[in-house]
């Protein structure tokens, strides 16, 4: 079955794995995909990720959490965009997680980087979601 929001599915996999406490979850994965999550791992918010093949043509990523003192180091990953509504911004309006504390995930024409980056560089995109 095709899933509607591949996006909101992982940021709500991460959510529920770092509730639950796991170290670690398996996903499906995809480009778009492998890219928020170089994001969040280059921001710090997860350990790291790994795409394997499986047995069927379908790759999926594993995706090591991040914990301090027994808590996610995140407090709130939300997705903004949605199919039903993008959320589009220049640079210029690009808004800030908690006066700079957080961290939107954006997608560019250049790829997708941090908010802060895309700010340096002159460009907006599609705000994918927040991290804080």
């Amino acid at each position: 079955m095709s899933m509607s929001d591949p996006i909101a599915d992982l940021l709500t996999r991460i959510r529920n794995a770092a509730a639950a406490g796991h170290g670690h979850f398996v996903a499906p994965s995809s480009k778009a995909k492998e890219a928020v999550l170089a994001v969040l791992e280059s921001e710090g918010y997860i350990r790291g990720f790994k795409t394997t093949p499986t047995e069927t043509n379908q790759n999926e990523v594993r995706v090591e959490l991040k914990y301090l003192d027994g808590r996610p180091v995140f407090s709130e990953i939300k997705r903004v965009s949605k199919p039903g509504r993008r959320v589009y911004s220049s640079c210029k309006d690009m808004p800030k997680v908690h006066g700079g504390l957080g961290v939107y995930v954006i997608s560019t024409s250049k790829g997708v980087m941090p908010d802060y980056e895309a700010r340096l560089q002159n460009i907006g995109g599609e705000i994918i979601c927040r991290v804080f």
